[in-house]
């Protein structure tokens, strides 16, 4: 049994906040605690208020103020002396270079989280950042390296109940295994994480999920409009809570459900938002899978086959490059499905050295 979500991130004076809050309103709410500690020399206090406002920037897109709102966070917990506030701001700095597509940094900065986690006593960040790592490793395409830690995490979430972080593990578990093929066992997986989000209250995961449905939907049984209608459903989510990252996600499942129909303008048109989405807030991984699905639309609505193999040349080398090792296989699949040969790049690498 589960009981409702809750959000540890927001700590201190902020524990009345819900995870369902408004990202603007955590802002708001997290930056006036922050200027009251800090006019009263509270350390402590700031670093936890400011842990809030660090993940309201990041969850915003907005990169920068989440890059001082985090190391902010961590002098101030380590002034105070709080072992567990500079975990957390650890993971969140942790969380935004992943976000940023700096997966190294992101596994050396979730790895001192969870071990400072464990040091402090905090159960609670040091399983955020394990995690955080076993996140990094599949969106990398690592899957065999991390699927044990999403089932040790899944287990260990379903001991304490804790709703919110078994909704994450289980789909995480349901994306390795449709990056796999297993259509059924993902959907079951994404269904089960959709039903314990919507009973626990958590808007955010419920999101997800549905977005994790949608793809399915689409890739196994070819029903468009369910899978159109599921995406419309938490978008409507994503925009009332102002979650930037998960829409422009949302956006770019869009295209590809369009794309996968045959509806080749309309996933063009798609592609191009979510990529604007994408680049507003510096997600790199983001970028480079939608401009995938830009280039693949473009190719199906008549575009020269050399300035198709030349992007995607380049967008192979610019994925390989921020560390998606499964780029190579993406790209790849691209090139067959489009019938375009790696001579015709390497003709086009060559004209272009000249």
């Amino acid at each position: 049994m589960y009981g409702k979500a809750f959000a540890p991130e927001y700590q201190g004076a902020l524990t009345t906040l819900s995870v369902n809050s408004s990202l603007p309103e955590v802002l708001a709410a997290g930056t006036r605690q922050l200027r009251e500690a800090e006019r009263a020399g509270e350390h402590g206090e700031a670093a936890r208020s400011g842990l809030a406002v660090a993940e309201a920037h990041r969850r915003l897109g907005q990169i920068g103020e989440a890059d001082r709102a985090w190391k902010a966070s961590y002098r101030a917990a380590r002034a105070a002396g709080d072992k567990g506030a500079m975990a957390w701001a650890l993971w969140s700095g942790g969380t935004l270079a992943r976000q940023r597509g700096s997966f190294a940094l992101a596994r050396r900065l979730l790895g001192l989280a969870a071990a400072m986690g464990e040091q402090g006593g905090d159960v609670v960040v040091r399983g955020y950042s394990l995690a955080g790592l076993a996140e990094t490793g599949r969106i990398q395409g690592d899957y065999e390296a991390v699927a044990r830690l999403h089932e040790q995490l899944l287990a260990e979430a379903r001991r304490r109940g804790e709703a919110r972080h078994t909704v994450w593990a289980l789909e995480g578990i349901a994306q390795i295994h449709r990056q796999r093929g297993a259509y059924d066992s993902a959907y079951a997986l994404f269904e089960e994480a959709a039903g314990i989000a919507a009973d626990a209250d958590d808007r955010r995961g419920h999101a997800w999920a549905l977005r994790g449905l949608a793809d399915i939907v689409s890739a196994r049984d070819g029903d468009v409009e369910q899978a159109l209608a599921l995406l419309s459903e938490a978008e409507v989510t994503c925009r009332a809570m102002r979650l930037s990252s998960a829409l422009a996600y949302n956006h770019k499942m869009r295209g590809n459900v369009l794309y996968r129909a045959g509806r080749h303008a309309e996933a063009r048109d798609m592609y191009e938002v979510a990529l604007a989405e994408f680049r507003e807030m510096s997600e790199p991984r983001g970028q480079g899978l939608a401009r995938l699905g830009l280039v693949k639309s473009l190719a199906r609505l008549g575009r020269d086959r050399a300035e198709t193999a030349a992007d995607l040349a380049v967008l192979e080398g610019e994925l390989d490059r921020i560390g998606l090792r499964h780029a190579r296989q993406m790209v790849a699949r691209a090139r067959d499905e489009l019938g375009v040969r790696v001579q015709e790049e390497c003709g086009v690498r060559a004209e272009a050295a000249r």
